[in-house]
């Protein structure tokens, strides 16, 4: 990108402006907006989102930069982007390399999302033995439902149905199981690390891939080790509802994950406050996100600007506590039949932290003040009043 706007600045003149629609790293569009800004040229980092059908039917746009800049682009890109029920799916993001940043975190919950689905997938065909057919059936159903409605979701359906023309077998099945990445999930993980945001269910879905892509290793350890075998010996079509539970409680983790990042980047990295009903919104059309409930987490921060968390969200609460039962059975069955599901897992483990109020990490402070002298808080005291302790 530097060696294009290097190639580029010598054409211009002052008032024009370069569009980086690509997925650049935000800090790299920080940088890029003050140069250029400061030599009388406009730029805008845009977080583009779709891949071919986004190309000809309209995309997802996150523009971000100066405000000014976006007016100027504002009537074209407003054309250029899906379109939804409730307007174009393109808004201002915010400045500098804001709109890149939303780009990126959306590129994690997709992370998430596939990972989410790999792991449903995983269990309907190895722990209850559906075939390429039965699995069409089930997520082209699934793709009826409020809950699981999305583009992500539609392809799954269609890919079950791929037959290939030279050995008549599932296309999928003769997939090598070696998924690859392109760094912006990596991206999103480091950001969540600095900021201190928890955002388990990306971390585990960057961290699949990754063990995904030693294959030979893989294979060369399945010959010495061994693991439960076996079947759900339980009713079917319960166990399918179950695991269509657990990936929708799943996913609302993991959107909250992502929507919380946005949330604290918002504040400490570009000093501004995104709009993450209206990041919600416009991923409702043409990105690969897009899916129906994108609305309900719309409606959530309509309702409530200040909401700390989308767990906290009446809708998404009661549908967690509703579905909890389910989501934990399939973990339980996945463990018990030597099924990874670090997705499904690691979404579990951030409900049950964050609706606990004490963990024992009171042991770790411990353990911190014992070795290094790091101090502790008390339960008993007030917050902020630091003390140490004579362990030995």
């Amino acid at each position: 990108m530097d060696a294009v706007i290097g190639q580029l600045k010598p054409l211009l003149e002052e008032g024009d402006m370069i569009i980086d629609g690509g997925n650049s790293l935000y800090t790299d569009t920080e940088r890029r907006t003050q140069d250029l800004e400061s030599t009388g040229l406009s730029y805008i980092g845009m977080g583009v989102s779709g891949g071919e059908e986004g190309a000809l039917n309209g995309p997802s746009l996150m523009p971000g930069g100066t405000k000014v800049a976006y007016e100027e682009i504002e009537p074209i890109v407003t054309k250029i982007a899906a379109q939804v029920d409730d307007g174009p799916c393109v808004t201002f993001i915010g400045p500098g390399g804001a709109g890149h940043y939303v780009k990126m975190v959306h590129n994690g919950i997709e992370y998430g999302d596939m990972q989410l689905i790999a792991e449903a997938y995983d269990m309907l065909k190895n722990a209850i033995g559906l075939n390429h057919e039965q699995l069409h059936e089930v997520f082209a159903e699934w793709n009826t439902t409020d809950e699981l409605d999305s583009f992500l979701i539609e392809i799954t359906a269609d890919i079950f149905k791929k037959i290939d023309d030279e050995t008549g077998l599932p296309l999928v099945d003769l997939i090598l199981d070696a998924a690859g990445q392109k760094g912006t999930g990596k991206w999103t993980v480091e950001t969540a690390l600095d900021l201190g945001i928890a955002i388990p269910t990306i971390v585990a879905a960057v961290n699949a891939r990754i063990m995904s892509s030693i294959k030979a290793e893989r294979v060369e350890a399945a010959k010495e080790l061994s693991g439960p075998t076996g079947k759900y010996d339980g009713d079917t079509k319960e166990f399918i509802n179950k695991v269509r539970d657990a990936l929708y409680c799943s996913k609302i983790c993991s959107y909250a994950q992502g929507m919380a990042l946005i949330g604290k980047a918002s504040k400490e990295l570009f000093n501004s406050q995104v709009d993450l009903g209206e990041c919600a919104r416009i991923w409702k059309g043409g990105c690969i996100i897009r899916a129906r409930f994108l609305g309900k987490i719309k409606h959530a921060f309509d309702e409530n600007p200040g909401l700390p968390n989308l767990l906290l969200a009446p809708e998404f609460k009661q549908t967690i506590l509703d579905r909890q039962d389910a989501w934990r059975e399939v973990i339980i069955t996945a463990a018990k039949l030597g099924i990874p599901v670090p997705a499904f897992s690691a979404s579990l483990d951030y409900f049950d932290s964050y609706r606990r109020d004490r963990l024992p990490q009171n042991l770790t402070q411990a353990q911190r003040d014992y070795f290094g002298a790091h101090t502790f808080e008390r339960t008993d005291k007030a917050r902020g009043e630091f003390f140490h302790a004579d362990w030995f």
